[in-house]
């Protein structure tokens, strides 16, 4: 019970922040990767705010033995990069690019404007499914 209360106030932490930072909104986030045109650095700008605080958490977990809320730390294994991974992160980076959002924001933006961000989720959904029915590499 501790671990979902834990998990449900970092989640709604984390909407909070992007809700209040406006990432949740797409135009300032495809001005972000507009590089050529009317650039928006706030996106650079909040990046830096969550990973500094990271940087510290992430030295201070380094030193526990175990998790405060559960029994042990569960780290994802290591995996090779294959054309799997690259072509999950370039349509990734497409759908990021091509709707201003990506699944944190978009699940924040729910409560913002849940029209557009509806419509997101619906198909991040389908696409959830699509990749559990790929076969994965042995």
């Amino acid at each position: 019970m501790r671990q979902a209360i834990v998990a449900l106030a970092s989640g709604v932490l984390f909407g909070m922040g992007l809700a209040l930072s406006g990432m949740t909104d797409p135009v300032r986030v495809r001005a972000f990767l507009d590089v050529t045109g009317a650039w928006d650095p706030t996106l650079a700008f909040v990046m830096w705010g969550a990973l500094l605080p990271m940087g510290f958490a992430w030295m201070i977990v380094r030193r526990r033995t175990r998790p405060v809320v559960a029994e042990a730390f569960h780290l994802p294994a290591t995996s090779p990069i294959d054309a799997r991974l690259i072509s999950g992160a370039a349509l990734f980076g497409t759908g990021w690019g091509l709707a201003g959002l990506c699944p944190g924001p978009a699940l924040a933006a729910l409560a913002i404007a849940p029209g557009p961000a509806l419509v997101f989720v619906l198909f991040m959904m389908i696409g959830f499914g699509l990749f559990r029915l790929l076969p994965t590499a042995r």
